[in-house]
């Protein structure tokens, strides 16, 4: 009998269990016995360390809005597999999916291939069946070594640089964006949608021989009062545009750089202002500062790194609020939670410690965050529970009606808040 989906993510979790495994040979390999299938004539690739479905979502929505089919490969999902892989704004069936998986298997051989690689060559597979226009893939893990690398891109993205996944692409902002320029290609334009990109990056994308297009320099925004703004190109491109639907003060910078990644392919695709501005109305993401109740004001949001929080940050400041922020806070073991906390510091009144060890073996317990949480802020209030739902019971409890919580610090938080939401 056939497999079912969740078989099949079984199976792959089973089959090579060593959850990250960065390189290309093996993907490469399978990719060229499926007969190396393209997922559509124009590729673009978004990698970076924040931002990037985001990005990707704004490319979609100004796409599609300008009549062109779109396919797109994202990562992780937050409450079903499908939601990796979207054809013209439709989550893959489990059908299609399993469908994939079985060439996958037939193509293999002994090969061994990991979940996250079984994943991206459905995505190409799917899409490249699909008869797209455009493809849009978003980078799990740094760049040069990613499965999603084995495709040379049209256009590559790198969002922004900020520490994350420090023990599989280095310790400091160079090395890492050394790593995430590796999506680039000789003479194939490279977007840098950060003001202040390290050097290591410019420096390697210099060195592949990348045509770069950097914001601030080759590209600049300006946001007015009313929240409308402006997208200038240096050859006298511009846009006025409406706020984005996208809650942040940071989606102005990735709104602008899938503009940016846009204006790069020239003439390939024609996509007029009006369409931009449809999508910058229309597009949201689930988990980016997605609002699920009123009173109080609930808010979930994936972001589980110190640039991450800083942009919480930065949308709490220029939120006014009468109540108190109350947040709801779980972490991986591996993350800078210590950033995490600093960067929020005491804009936040009480924070709900959720233990995640219950949901993934990387998982930080509420004992060791609050362990955490008391060597970077010594007074702050605290509770520890042992998964999300009993921190977020107690959090609504506590709650006033002009409160705002925040339930953030990874998916596996955003999962569970918008499973049960």
């Amino acid at each position: 009998m056939s497999r079912s989906l969740a078989d099949w993510l079984d199976y792959q979790e089973r089959v090579h269990p060593v959850g990250i495994d960065l390189g290309l040979d093996r993907v490469a390999a399978v990719w060229r016995a499926m007969g190396a299938p393209r997922p559509a004539p124009i590729v673009i690739t978004v990698g970076g360390t924040n931002g990037k479905g985001s990005t990707v979502a704004l490319l979609e929505g100004m796409l599609r809005a300008a009549g062109y089919h779109v396919g797109c490969y994202t990562s992780p999902h937050l409450l079903r597999y499908n939601e990796r892989i979207r054809l013209d704004g439709t989550e893959a069936s489990d059908e299609a999916l399993v469908g994939a998986f079985e060439r996958i298997e037939a193509a293999r051989g002994d090969i061994p291939q990991t979940y996250f690689e079984f994943g991206t060559l459905a995505a190409l597979d799917l899409m490249a069946r699909a008869g797209l226009d455009v493809a849009l893939l978003e980078v799990g893990l740094g760049g040069r070594l990613d499965a999603v690398n084995i495709v040379d891109a049209d256009v590559a993205v790198v969002t922004t640089i900020d520490l994350d996944h420090q023990a599989w692409l280095g310790s400091d902002r160079d090395s890492i964006g050394r790593e995430k320029s590796g999506i680039a290609r000789a003479g194939v334009p490279a977007v840098v949608g950060e003001q202040d990109p390290p050097a290591g990056l410019l420096g390697a994308l210099e060195a592949i021989g990348a045509k770069v297009t950097r914001a601030g320099q080759d590209y600049r925004i300006d946001v007015h009062d009313d929240g409308t703004w402006s997208w200038t190109h240096r050859d006298g491109t511009t846009h006025v545009l409406p706020r984005p639907a996208l809650d942040a003060p940071v989606q102005y910078a990735n709104a602008a750089t899938a503009i940016a990644a846009l204006h790069a392919l020239g003439p390939r695709v024609d996509v007029p202002p009006g369409a931009i501005a449809r999508a910058m109305r229309a597009v949201r993401v689930a988990g980016r500062l997605q609002r699920i109740a009123e009173r109080p004001l609930t808010l979930v949001d994936v972001g589980h790194n110190p640039q991450a929080a800083r942009a919480l940050a930065a949308w709490l400041d220029a939120t006014p609020r009468m109540g108190l922020v109350r947040a709801v806070y779980g972490a991986l073991a591996d993350k800078d939670t210590t950033g995490v906390l600093a960067a929020l510091g005491d804009r936040v009144a009480h924070w709900y410690l959720a233990g995640l060890v219950r949901d993934t073996p990387r998982g930080l317990s509420g004992d060791a965050l609050a362990a955490r949480l008391v060597t970077v802020l010594p007074d702050a209030a605290h509770e520890v529970f042992p998964d999300v739902a009993s921190a977020w019971e107690a959090a609504r409890c506590s709650a006033g009606p002009d409160d705002v919580l925040l339930l953030f610090g990874s998916f596996f938080v955003a999962g569970a808040a918008l499973a049960s939401a």
